[in-house]
């Protein structure tokens, strides 16, 4: 049932890592998951917030360690912007499902498969209620898919970046998974998490949040209402501003 209160965001940017997608899986593409994360995203619809989501492709391909393993950086990046695509495309199939219409913007150029990003079309579509997914990163080497996340949230003028993790309900001082004694930030400033090494994403997207003023908001996905509860104004999760 869709809630009757009113959203604290009009627009937002949703960045998943692609290892969200492999569900208990190792490698790959989790059906069931993909399912999921799309009726998540459709309940943010259906209260009527603007979404763009940005994947990982990690589930797929990890540049970093590609590169370790002899492929130079920049072409074991170029791939991992490939398997993001894949990952898009996955997504957006099951939104459609669920008749939530979609659209798969991708920063490089394959037309047989996607729109080339183009920043007033992507605005465009948002307002037209269309869920946009952003693939292929930056189409830049050496650039994360957080960075990607945060570049695109900017420029569409989301109004909040949500960083979606698995099990993992917030920012906290240690792995909670190895320290059972860390404990969780409810708030925490950008300063913070870069002088603290936490984690949260990577430097460059951080950076780039705090010099904009773009709130973060770290949240567990696997609870499907958290993300619709984060929306409509509830603590969840730790907010980075």
């Amino acid at each position: 049932m869709v809630s009757a209160r009113v959203a604290r965001y009009r627009r937002i940017l949703l960045k998943m890592s692609g290892q969200s997608l492999q569900g208990e899986a190792g490698y790959g593409i989790d059906q069931i998951t993909v399912n999921y994360v799309a009726t998540c995203i459709r309940r943010v619809r259906e209260v009527g917030v603007e979404i763009g989501v940005v994947v990982g492709g990690g589930n797929i391909w990890r540049g970093e360690q590609a590169a370790i393993s002899g492929i130079d950086r920049a072409t074991a990046d170029y791939m991992g912007m490939l398997a993001t695509v894949i990952n898009a495309l996955a997504l957006k199939a099951a939104l459609e499902r669920l008749d939530v219409e979609t659209r798969v913007q991708s920063a490089i150029t394959m037309a047989q498969v996607a729109e080339s990003y183009i920043r007033e079309a992507a605005i465009q579509h948002l307002e037209k209620g269309r869920v946009v997914i952003f693939g292929a990163g930056t189409g830049n080497p050496f650039f994360t898919a957080d960075t990607a996340a945060a570049l695109r949230a900017l420029e569409v003028g989301a109004e909040v970046l949500c960083m979606a993790k698995n099990r993992v309900d917030g920012v906290y001082t240690d792995d909670p998974a190895r320290n059972p004694k860390a404990t969780k930030y409810e708030r925490l400033s950008y300063i913070d998490a870069l002088a603290q090494g936490l984690g949260v994403m990577d430097s460059t997207a951080l950076s780039l949040c705090m010099d904009n003023h773009l709130p973060i908001v770290v949240f567990d996905l696997t609870n499907p209402q958290n993300l619709e509860r984060l929306l409509l104004g509830d603590e969840v999760g730790t907010l980075i501003s």
